[in-house]
């Protein structure tokens, strides 16, 4: 039977980015950028009112891993802090939690190892139009979020990564906070049974399966809860974002 729920989320995405990609010569009429804005937030809006809360992204068995998961955007970044991290095998490592919570810390791989962890078999979809079926393993991000405990106004959950553009802009991303509590919703620090390789994140990333790979941040170094997005780089959360591509990338 065809899932019409589904096709009709897709269709909405593929639209969303169909129109950004074609407007290049619009993007600087403001009435233009206002327009796609609205549409993108009735999108949004529509996806999560045909997806259920609770929808889980479907799981996979270990006869279904890909022999091929490609590495694509950032597979080594230059950045000298994060090169002498790796060279230490990120020992000394540690992932900042703070913003408004009630009590910011820093995590270790250690500490993060320490806390239950979840581990998941799913298929990465990527905008790029290919797919692959890895293995995630890591603590799940409402675990950490329940040490660091937000404060009530906390709205966003916000990704801070190691890596750079050509042009020195940091990578970011962002998930409100009902998107971050989601069980599948996790830190990753494995894949496919051993530690998580330089190239797809280390020491860790973030794996959000209910939406498309441009949404699961690698290389984090840093994780804040804000009230609003807007002054936080180009103001639509997430490097991606800021380019032109859909806040909530939902499949």
């Amino acid at each position: 039977m065809i899932d019409r729920r589904r096709l009709l989320i897709q269709g909405l995405a593929a639209v969303g980015l169909g129109v950004l990609a074609g407007c290049d010569a619009l993007s600087g009429d403001a009435r233009v950028v206002r327009l796609l804005e609205r549409a993108e937030q009735a999108s949004r809006r529509a996806q999560r009112f045909l997806s259920s809360r609770t929808a889980m992204a479907k799981e996979f068995t270990a006869a279904d891993l890909s022999s091929i998961f490609p590495a694509n955007g950032t597979v080594n970044p230059v950045n000298p802090a994060y090169k002498a991290l790796a060279e230490r095998g990120f020992a000394d490592w540690a992932l900042k939690v703070g913003g408004l919570v009630e009590r910011p810390r820093s995590f270790s791989l250690a500490d993060l190892r320490r806390l239950p962890a979840r581990t998941q078999i799913t298929r990465h979809d990527c905008v790029e139009g290919w797919s692959a079926i890895g293995q995630w393993m890591g603590p799940q991000l409402s675990t950490v979020l329940g040490v660091v405990r937000p404060l009530p106004r906390a709205r966003y959950v916000v990704f801070f990564c190691a890596d750079a553009d050509e042009a020195g802009a940091t990578y970011y991303e962002s998930l409100d906070l009902e998107e971050a509590v989601h069980p599948q919703t996790i830190l990753a620090y494995e894949m496919n049974g051993g530690p998580l390789p330089i190239p797809h994140g280390a020491p860790l990333r973030l794996r959000v399966e209910r939406q498309l790979g441009y949404k699961m941040a690698k290389y984090l170094m840093r994780i804040e809860l804000r009230d609003s997005l807007t002054l936080i780089e180009g103001g639509r959360g997430g490097y991606w974002e800021d380019q032109g591509y859909e806040w909530y990338a939902g499949i």
